[in-house]
């Protein structure tokens, strides 16, 4: 009756299971509504063992937040050993149920199944999600209990497992919020906030597992290059378990004692992520307030734009223009939310047409550009000011091709700017420091091919690499690192290079588009040159990917989502305003760029 009360829902299309060896798949329901909550049925009483084993797979699936239905298919020891939480793997469809012959035996008191299927993905204790490859062999164990004459599983591996299907339907990719630790603002002296994708449990109260997630602190891949502004053992206060906003958007939050002496500044700071990370997640928060032993610390509001005077966000930074070049090869602008109809040349020497450009970056401020000359062979620094001259190069390739010289540079949020030379003879990635003076080389230590392409993320601590091999281009994002000063300069390291778009083998062109996600075109094998989102961590945010465009060679994105996505295709520069279609732009221009 309490589940007819409940609305229970069986999660439909389950076949019954063999008492054999066949295999036969769990089939993973369809994607549900995200106000519908669906839970599972408890064991039936006699329930045979293929029933057992298949009900607990359906539990798994479920919204139960604690699975305590799920617990019911187990003994009572496994169910106190068994840890839901502390992975998730994820396969191409439902596990695939295989009973074990030497478990088959007539009158048996245990019996031994297999969960078989592909392995696509996995996401760990954190919430940190991975794609992965391979089969998936796990047992499970069944015993009849004396007592009761019931079957239950008294052997199983830790965490769930479920198809990808089930997995959409139960799992959310939100950003959760720290601040970068090895960078300073190249303008202001404020923190720079920088996403850590997680997922979690879309309709288990998402927003108080937000709030613990970010509490525990960034992901391991994340950390060593991040900060957390809360003390180190801060927590929600005991006994709180669950967390919402008041009908004026306002959440409070109830901290343990280690938040309790916090000066204000270090509050804001810690209310700003809590902030960044739940406006990732609702808009129904537009306040957060801190407590500690009863009393209010703090209170940061979004609509003031509290937040944003603590710590930028490339996300809220809105560019003043796209840039591109022009049929005469010069450094053009227009406003970038697209109501400009004809592009201008920049002021300096990028613009006057003295030097011709193949590929450009304009500096997050917008005060100066770099540009790669025709041939590209040199790298040239200018203000875009008027009057402003280019000099000599501040680099120069010695590739024998233009496919063996300069990349196209891109800016960090410090006034970094990065470039690659593919020279196969002496292949670098550099930076320069502001622009200017003696090209640092970065260190890539596990990469495995040549750089294509290179994109800075506007936290300036992570970075997007197309990289070449064997005919192949791999997207992989790395997590800059930057060292203790040595004789005037930090060295510089790209670590942990990781796939961000496994399935390509043929990636044309990149370019961030938001905190976590970047806009790809490419090709899978054997298919046709496509356009899609994937988030930093290798998986497909929600939501359609952008409108078909044909012949596209160059694109351009902002991390404010709410600027066009602008293309150089087989129509020249195209732009695709929201909700409409792809616009001509300029029939002769090139190399499209919003600031960094």
């Amino acid at each position: 009756m309490a589940y007819a009360a409940c609305g229970v829902v069986l999660l439909a299309g389950c076949a019954s299971m063999p008492d054999s060896g066949d295999l036969r798949g769990v089939e993973s329901t369809p994607r549900q509504d995200t106000q519908v909550r669906v839970f599972a049925m408890p064991p039936q009483e006699d329930a045979k063992p293929p029933t057992i084993v298949q009900g607990f797979l359906e539990a798994l699936t479920s919204d139960d937040p604690h699975y305590e239905t799920a617990r019911k298919y187990l003994t009572a020891g496994a169910a106190k050993t068994w840890r839901p939480e502390r992975a998730t793997t994820v396969l191409a469809e439902g596990p695939g149920i295989v009973v074990e012959p030497a478990g088959a035996r007539p009158e048996s008191d245990d019996l031994l199944f297999t969960l078989t299927g592909s392995k696509v993905a996995a996401v760990d204790a954190q919430g940190a999600y991975a794609p992965a490859d391979g089969n998936y062999r796990q047992s499970v164990h069944l015993v009849k209990d004396q007592k009761t004459d019931q079957w239950r599983i008294d052997g199983l591996p830790q965490g769930v497992v479920m198809g990808k299907s089930d997995f959409q339907r139960n799992y959310m990719s939100v950003d959760k919020y720290y601040y970068a630790s090895n960078t300073t603002s190249e303008t202001r002296a404020q923190a720079v906030a920088v996403a850590d994708p997680v997922y979690v449990r879309e309709r288990v109260d998402a927003m108080t597992q937000m709030v613990r997630s970010l509490l525990s602190g960034p992901t391991s891949w994340l950390g060593p290059v991040v900060r957390s502004s809360f003390p180190t053992g801060t927590q929600l206060r005991k006994g709180v378990t669950a967390l919402t906003p008041d009908d004026q958007n306002k959440l409070t939050v109830p901290l343990n004692d280690k938040a309790a002496r916090v000066g204000s500044t270090v509050c804001d700071s810690m209310a700003a992520q809590i902030l960044f990370t739940l406006q990732n997640l609702t808009p129904a928060v537009d306040e957060v307030a801190l407590e500690a032993r009863g009393k209010q610390l703090c209170s940061l509001n979004e609509d003031r734009d509290d937040a944003d005077a603590v710590a930028l966000r490339g996300s809220v930074q809105d560019p003043g223009y796209l840039y591109f070049v022009d049929g005469k090869h010069r450094l053009v602008r227009m406003a970038a939310d697209g109501s400009g109809t004809k592009p201008d040349p920049v002021l300096g020497a990028l613009g006057e047409g003295d030097k011709e450009f193949q590929s450009v970056a304009v500096s997050r401020d917008e005060h100066r550009a770099a540009g790669v000359g025709i041939d590209g062979k040199s790298l040239y620094v200018g203000s875009m000011t008027s009057g402003g001259s280019l000099g000599s190069p501040v680099l120069t390739s010695a590739g024998a091709t233009a496919h063996d010289r300069l990349t196209a540079p891109s800016w960090d949020g410090e006034g970094d700017l990065w470039v690659a030379d593919r020279n196969p003879r002496d292949a670098r990635l550099l930076v320069l420091e502001k622009g200017a003076g003696e090209p640092l080389k970065v260190e890539t230590p596990g990469l495995d091919g040549r750089i294509k392409d290179i994109r800075v993320a506007a936290d300036g601590v992570r970075i997007a690499l197309v990289v070449e091999k064997g005919g192949r281009q791999s997207l992989l994002i790395g997590r800059i690192e930057r060292g203790e000063k040595s004789g005037g300069r930090s060295p510089v390291a790209v670590q942990e290079l990781r796939s961000a778009a496994s399935e390509l083998e043929e990636v044309t062109t990149i370019s961030w588009a938001g905190d976590s996600r970047l806009v790809v075109v490419g090709r899978e094998q054997e298919g046709v040159q496509q356009m899609r989102y994937v988030q930093v961590d290798g998986s497909t945010p929600e939501g359609p990917p952008p409108a078909a465009l044909t012949g596209v060679k160059e694109i351009a994105a902002s991390e404010d989502d709410q600027l066009p996505l602008v293309a150089y295709s087989e129509d020249g520069i195209v732009r695709l305003p929201s909700g409409a279609q792809w616009q001509k732009v300029d029939a002769d221009g090139t190399a499209p760029v919003y600031p960094g």
